[in-house]
């Protein structure tokens, strides 16, 4: 299921602003990769071209290569929708649909990607992607409840799931934690640590903890002044970038001096 990922010479553009310039990298297969730096350095802009969420807005494009498997995402005829269901996204807030069910949500990207299921095989889908999301024991008993009814922590969870149940091959996280607390928080850091035996995860954060805690990697990110483009200062496994940096700014954000 887990893929590679290799991006070479990415730039990203807003209308005539470069937002993210001239990114080369290689991501594992299951492997967690954290992306860090301070705000406004694209590391979330980033992160949405590795499943072209980006182009949803107007005047966003790209130009350089990000291949999954040597397959490249921009490549001619490439379906966005296709690109969107290999590579899923887990967003900063948690976002299940208030209208709908725990089951429905977790069913809600399947159905949208138009896969007829019967009940039985949509009830073993919702068990399979709550247990993946290691949440099935909470809700089992209560999936024709609304998604938004559980706690913020579970919220995100239920997300996790939703994503999970359409089969991506890569798991995208832009601050799956910030809006929880330490317990949840706790929660979603052990589930990455489980997904990633089957999954290629890249999380942004801006905890440097929990970077140093889930990931295997770590890139970080930033930006020479305001209107000027991010860019990647250096990655390297995660041990590596925390206790023996070769960049001085990585030095000086990782220990807290800026950012």
């Amino acid at each position: 299921m887990s893929k590679r990922i290799e991006v070479n010479d990415l730039n990203v553009y807003y209308g005539s602003f470069r937002a993210v310039e001239g990114i080369t990298l290689e991501i594992e297969p299951r492997t967690v990769t954290a992306f860090i730096g301070p705000s406004g350095c694209g590391k979330s802009t980033f992160l949405r071209t590795l499943n072209r969420m980006h182009e949803v807005i107007p005047g966003a494009r790209v130009e350089g290569e990000v291949l999954i498997d040597g397959n490249n995402l921009y490549g001619p005829g490439v379906d966005p929708v296709l690109v969107r269901r290999q590579v899923g996204m887990v967003f900063q807030r948690p976002n299940p649909f208030p209208t709908m069910s725990i089951k429905e949500n977790v069913l809600a990207g399947v159905r949208l990607n138009n896969r007829k299921l019967s009940k039985s095989d949509a009830d073993d889908l919702v068990e399979k992607s709550l247990q993946g999301a290691n949440l099935w024991n909470e809700v089992k008993d209560r999936l024709d409840r609304p998604g938004s009814g559980l706690s913020g922590g579970q919220q995100q969870r239920l997300c996790i799931a939703r994503a999970i149940a359409v089969s991506p091959e890569v798991i995208l996280m832009d601050e799956p934690c910030s809006a929880l607390d330490p317990i949840s928080t706790l929660a979603i850091e052990d589930l990455i640590e489980e997904l990633k035996q089957e999954y290629t995860i890249v999380i942004v954060t801006h905890n440097m903890q929990q970077a140093s805690r889930v990931s295997d990697k770590t890139a970080f990110f930033n930006i020479a002044g305001t209107g000027k483009p991010g860019k990647l200062i250096e990655y390297a496994d995660t041990t590596t970038i925390f206790s023996n940096p070769t960049v001085k700014a990585t030095e000086d954000y990782v220990s807290g001096r800026f950012g």
